[in-house]
Order: C-alpha cells, then sequence, then structure tokens
C-alpha cells in the first residue's frame, strides 16, 4: 500500500514557505495520516483478511483489539500494534506502515529489542515463536 504520492522533505519545503496554512491543509489533504482505525480497515480489505481471525491471532484481549478497530480505542501501545501486525502477518515494509499510522516509533535495529522482532518478521514468525525467540535471547516477551 503507497501511503503518500508526495515526499515528507517536499512537503517541509511547501509547508514551511506557505504564508496561508489553510492553502497548504487544502492542497495536501490526502497526505496525512489515516485515524488508525480507518488505516486498520484498509489494511483488512487489501491483504483479504478476517477481522475475527485477526482479532483471534493478537493475542490481545478481545474487547481491546475491538476497541482499536472501531476506532474507540484511539492510541494502544507499541506492543499492541506490533501484535495486531503479527496476527495480518505483515512484511517489515507493511510493519514499519503500521507504526506510522498508528503514530508509533518505528523498528529501529539498533534497539535490541527491536533487532528481534525485526528478525522474527523476516522469519514469518507468529507471536508464539516470536515470543520464544525474545525468550532465548534473554529479552521481555511481547504483552507480558
Amino acid at each position: 500500500m503507497k501511503l503518500f504520492a508526495k515526499d515528507t522533505g517536499d512537503l517541509f519545503v511547501e509547508l514551511k514557505k506557505e504564508k496561508n496554512l489553510q492553502n497548504y491543509l487544502s492542497r495536501n489533504e490526502n497526505e496525512f495520516l489515516l485515524p488508525l482505525h480507518e488505516y486498520l480497515k484498509n489494511l483488512l480489505a487489501e491483504k483479504n483478511l478476517n477481522l475475527n481471525g485477526v482479532v483471534n491471532g493478537c493475542n490481545l484481549n478481545r474487547v481491546y483489539a475491538y476497541q482499536i478497530f472501531n476506532g474507540t480505542k484511539k492510541n494502544p501501545s507499541r506492543e499492541k500494534i506490533l501484535a495486531i501486525g503479527f496476527a495480518m502477518n505483515l512484511n517489515l515494509e507493511e510493519m514499519q506502515n503500521l507504526l506510522k499510522n498508528s503514530r508509533q516509533n518505528f523498528l529501529y535495529p539498533r534497539n535490541f529489542w527491536d533487532s528481534v522482532i525485526i528478525s522474527a518478521i523476516e522469519q514469518k514468525l507468529n507471536i508464539l515463536e516470536t515470543n520464544a525467540l525474545l525468550e532465548e535471547v534473554g529479552e521481555e516477551i511481547f504483552l507480558e
């Protein structure tokens, strides 16, 4: 899923030059992040996934997970977003885009825990297998 037509750097330049904020906002209305629940809805459709299947696979409290998907929970933690991404079998680029749209930090390979998560994504591990890998290297597991 291509997120945006314009490069972020180009938007910065345009915004700094623009004297009228409303002009900038209306001209670039398709360049802003969607609310998380809308992004997730689009991602489910794009990947032809069933909401119930994702909720069952993410290892979250079912009610809480549904609240994320319907927009009631506005700011779920990074771990909860990652758990949803694992349940959706996202690749690394898709996971990074999910983190971006949830306003969370990207997975960063200089962070040890993040490196394990990146490796798990690349190996197409599920949450339970990822937790086993985290334990194996002495790191905290998902959603402890």
